[in-house]
């Protein structure tokens, strides 16, 4: 892992709302919390405005319970460090998916974007959803926005947003350099598991 520098809770959060905003999944709910002309706080952030820090972690906190211990976020530590960094192929290879039950799925148990990719490419579908956005995005991977990857230590890490960045990456065979923020703390073992 090559660190970039270090980086904070507001970029991950503006970080996690711009990857949710170009989501088909995640999108429209961002959107219909957003009030008009609230798109920009998601499109070009600016991290020295704090009263735009604040509204990004209530938009993050009312989609995705940020910060109130419930849906996504529940059992997320606070004081978590945050860095951004490059992940080489062989490092990216190692992230894990969230313990989800799609993800899970996908993957044939093993949570590692390898399988999943395997699993794809043989047209194997988790819960009958297709698979068709995985393989477009594999064939885009330009634009995305960094991956947020969490952990106790920076060698074992969970993917918090971008799942389906990195299972594009996966079957692009990884390429080097992926760009991540990466959080870590001793108690997101108990989120990261």
């Amino acid at each position: 892992m090559r660190v970039l520098g270090a980086s904070s809770e507001d970029e991950m959060v503006a970080c996690f709302l711009r990857g949710e905003l170009a989501s088909r999944r995640f999108g429209p709910k961002l959107r219909s919390h957003l009030a008009v002309g609230e798109e920009r706080l998601l499109a070009r952030p600016d991290l020295a405005d704090e009263g735009a820090n604040r509204a990004r972690r209530a938009l993050l906190a009312a989609t995705r319970g940020y910060g109130e211990n419930r849906d996504l976020f529940e059992n997320f530590p606070t004081g978590v460090t945050w860095i951004r960094a490059l992940l080489s192929n062989e490092e990216a290879s190692g992230v894990r998916y969230i313990d989800y039950s799609y993800w899970i799925e996908l993957s044939g148990g093993s949570r590692r974007p390898t399988d999943a990719a395997k699993r794809i490419r043989a047209g194997l579908r988790a819960f009958e959803v297709p698979n068709e956005p995985f393989l477009e995005a594999a064939d885009a991977r330009s634009g995305f926005p960094p991956l947020i990857l969490v952990g106790e230590r920076r060698d074992e890490l969970v993917c918090l947003e971008g799942n389906l960045r990195l299972t594009a990456y996966a079957l692009a065979g990884f390429p080097a350099d992926i760009e991540c923020l990466v959080g870590t703390a001793p108690a997101m073992r108990r989120w990261a598991r």
